[in-house]
């Protein structure tokens, strides 16, 4: 029984980009991950053992977002691995980053890359 765990717009003040002001100044990311697994046990059991702790992948994203990368692709390959590395019941992972107003001269809400593996 495969069943997706969403996790949305998580916030993050990181200091991805590539230009040198980024990296030392920093700014603001939102991050959306799903992530699939088998969860027929946690389903039958209703022990949180059974699943993938979602407040523990939490953590994961922020210790990938705390470290600084140029290239958003860069940051959801990181973070895409990590997640299956630390919990191998998942079979896919689907991450979104967004940087907020980045700075490109202009008004604009955010870009963004997804990625899944």
């Amino acid at each position: 029984m495969n069943t997706t765990i969403h996790l949305a717009d998580m916030q993050f003040y990181s200091h991805h980009g590539c230009f040198d002001e980024e990296r030392i100044i920093g700014t603001r990311f939102s991050v959306d991950l799903w992530l699939t697994y088998d969860a027929s046990r946690a389903a039958a059991t209703d022990d949180v053992n059974d699943s993938v702790n979602y407040a523990v992948v939490y953590q994961t994203v922020q210790r990938v977002m705390d470290e600084p990368s140029h290239l958003l692709e860069h940051v959801a390959r990181r973070m895409i691995e990590a997640v299956k590395g630390d919990f191998p019941a998942v079979i896919m992972v689907k991450a979104k980053i967004c940087k907020l107003n980045p700075p490109l001269g202009g008004q604009m809400s955010h870009v963004s890359v997804e990625m899944e593996g």
